[in-house]
């Protein structure tokens, strides 16, 4: 993880008690964890939308079943070689 070793996440870990107090730790990580399970959430609504546009653009759905095609013949000719 990073290089980082046991004996450096302890050091880290210590100087983060000292500077935060005990008490804090847990709402930060809380909060840490909140803010990161967003942030997923919000990439992946995006990635939907993204494929959601595709889908309305005139000729993406042939151009893809063509792609599926092409492939399928492919895939084809590497059997019967």
């Amino acid at each position: 993880m990073f290089g980082l070793g046991t004996p450096e996440l302890v050091v880290i870990l210590g100087i983060a008690v000292l500077v935060f107090g005990g008490k804090k730790l847990p709402e930060i990580g809380s909060g840490l964890g909140k803010a990161i399970s967003s942030f997923k959430k919000g990439i992946n609504d995006i990635e939907e939308g993204g494929k959601n546009i595709l889908d309305d653009v005139p000729g993406v759905k042939e151009v893809s079943a063509v792609k599926d095609k092409v492939d399928a013949v492919k895939d084809l000719g590497k059997i019967l070689k």
